[in-house]
């Protein structure tokens, strides 16, 4: 079936050839306002009511941001007592300014300026639609009649707030401002400006809302840029800007805005809003902290703003969220996460404090995630995961080989179960095929001394239970495990040749052990490998070779 593209036409593009954002760069951080408790809250299946409201705002300070728009106080009697609730209990702090919303409509402000009594200072926002489509379909109004209502708001806010106690200061908004013809956009807000005269030490907040995101961000930037230029008293203006996200692209499009000359940005903590949601004040924070920007909010704690967010709104915040999800710092696939293992065991000889590890573009400790959760095993991964999570969970540094071998049972284990294989799990598979491989020969004691005759050898005596039948072992060398190997020659006629042999302490103290790994030539040419862990290293040495032996017999 063909789809319909003849009902659709391209965004028209802005004249604007000598554009200069895109030889910007963004260096600081915006003014940031939070919608999640007006828009955020209107999108909600089920929205919240005061209590669940309360708990978000106090998030939204402890993040640290200094505009919160609290309300739409006239849209209901849950919204107007939210706003009371807050002034009444003086739970405000005194350098955070709370918004409210309203539509240019007079019984609508009226009720807004109601709900400010008792309030030391606030943000009054007013708004209106100004585009094409909605003057057409929604208003059946021409540019002068939607001028006046905005003009006939904006001067009720003006009586009203000279009759009140609070420090009002005034926001407007020409919603559906993509849709706007430009030079009119700039006409409407002018002519608010007009009634609210706005000076540098008392600036308006201009906002400029991607209502409908209806074009490519860079067109977005050309619309901000030219009502930058062209609007008067731009050293008056606070300009901000309000992203919505219909095609997926209003992250990028609040990024190129303030390349473009915007000072503020409007949104909520993980994009929920109408439709697909408002711009993501989250990962438009992370994205500036990553290239080395002070955001201006505390992403300090992610785990604790995601349960927060969670509670109060009843959505979830997806596992592949950027910067947020449960999933976004682990690795499942094999080369990732040798990558991400080597680039921690060589972070600290080659950094100069920055960080660089390969596929973490920030350190997950810096937003409360623990490494644990960095790198996770799945039929997927590489014998590097598995690697590191016996590493850092167990303090076992696998030879590679060993790795290699490791891993095809990792594998085939995920493969039959289809799911993740835990730390635990994966602790428990190693230590049946190696720490445990004891059939047929199993060691119980052994002991060892110098030879009296020949000093450089030493001669081992040990104690093998063979399928239930002890059987003793002596053998000379130059030392235990030559001696053992050919002790085990002698009376098994087990042809046992190390090809390799690592050791290493796995833990301090009273309790440390020391495990060692043995590589052993098997039959055919290959070699095969054997794990003992014990506190002493001469008994973890005789273990993992009778592992590696016991190993090497099930494939005989």
């Amino acid at each position: 079936m063909t789809m319909p593209v003849h009902k659709y036409r391209p965004f028209p593009p802005i004249d604007l050839p000598d554009r200069h954002w895109p030889q910007r760069t963004i260096d600081r951080a915006p003014a940031w306002c939070s919608v999640d408790l007006r828009d955020g809250n209107q999108a909600l299946v089920e929205p919240m009511g005061v209590e669940r409201k309360l708990q978000l705002f106090e998030e939204l300070v402890r993040i640290g941001f200094k505009q919160i728009e609290i309300a739409f106080p006239s849209a209901s009697e849950t919204e107007f007592e939210f706003v009371r609730a807050l002034v009444d209990e003086h739970r405000i702090p005194g350098d955070v300014t709370v918004q409210v919303l309203t539509q240019a409509r007079e019984h609508l402000i009226h009720r807004t300026f109601e709900a400010l009594q008792g309030m030391p200072k606030a943000i009054v926002h007013l708004y209106n639609s100004t585009s094409t489509l909605q003057r057409q379909v929604v208003f059946g109004q021409d540019r002068a009649g939607i001028v006046g209502i905005a003009v006939k708001g904006a001067q009720l806010c003006a009586e009203l707030a000279a009759g009140v106690e609070t420090d009002v200061r005034f926001e407007y908004s020409p919603e559906s401002f993509t849709g706007t013809e430009l030079d009119f956009a700039v006409e409407i807000c002018e002519a608010v400006m007009d009634v609210w005269q706005p000076t540098r030490e008392r600036p308006v907040i201009l906002n400029l809302p991607s209502t409908v995101e209806m074009a490519t961000p860079n067109v977005y930037a050309d619309q901000i840029e030219w009502f930058g230029r062209h609007v008067r008293d731009r050293d008056a203006v606070v300009l901000s800007v309000h992203p919505h996200n219909d095609r997926g692209t209003a992250v990028a499009a609040a990024e190129l805005a303030l390349m473009a000359g915007a000072d503020r940005v409007e949104g909520t903590l993980f994009g929920n809003g109408e439709r697909t949601g408002n711009v993501d004040v989250v990962t438009l924070a992370m994205n500036l902290f990553s290239q080395g920007i002070d955001p201006g909010l505390d992403m300090s704690d992610m785990n604790h703003i995601v349960r927060v967010s969670e509670r109060c709104t009843r959505m979830p915040v997806p596992a592949r969220h950027p910067w947020a999800g449960e999933l976004v710092f682990t690795a499942f696939s094999g080369s990732h996460q040798d990558a991400i293992q080597k680039g921690f065991a060589t972070l600290p000889e080659r950094s100069n404090g920055s960080w660089e590890v390969p596929y973490l573009p920030i350190d997950p400790a810096d937003v409360g995630r623990r490494y644990e959760e960095v790198v996770r095993i799945n039929s997927q991964s590489g014998k590097g995961g598995i690697a590191h999570v016996l590493e850092r969970d167990h303090g076992l540094r696998l030879p590679r080989g060993l790795q290699v071998e490791f891993r095809e049972i990792v594998q085939r284990m995920a493969e039959q179960t289809g799911e993740e294989i835990g730390s635990d799990q994966i602790w428990r598979a190693f230590s049946e095929e190696y720490v445990g491989a004891t059939k047929p020969y199993e060691l119980l004691r052994h002991r060892s001394q110098a030879d009296s005759i020949a000093e450089c050898e030493q001669v081992l005596t040990a104690v093998i239970r063979e399928d239930g039948r002890e059987r003793t072992v002596r053998g000379e060398g130059s030392g235990p495990i030559d001696a053992f190997a050919n002790g085990l020659r002698r009376e098994f006629g087990l042809d046992v040749r190390v090809l390799d042999y690592r050791e290493h302490a796995v833990s301090r103290g009273t309790d440390a052990r020391a495990v060692c790994y043995v590589e052993v030539a098997a039959a055919g040419g290959s070699s095969v490998y054997g794990v003992g862990l014990h506190a002493s290293i001469v008994t973890a040495s005789l273990e993992a070779i009778l592992s590696a032996v016991n190993r090497a017999s099930r494939t005989d």
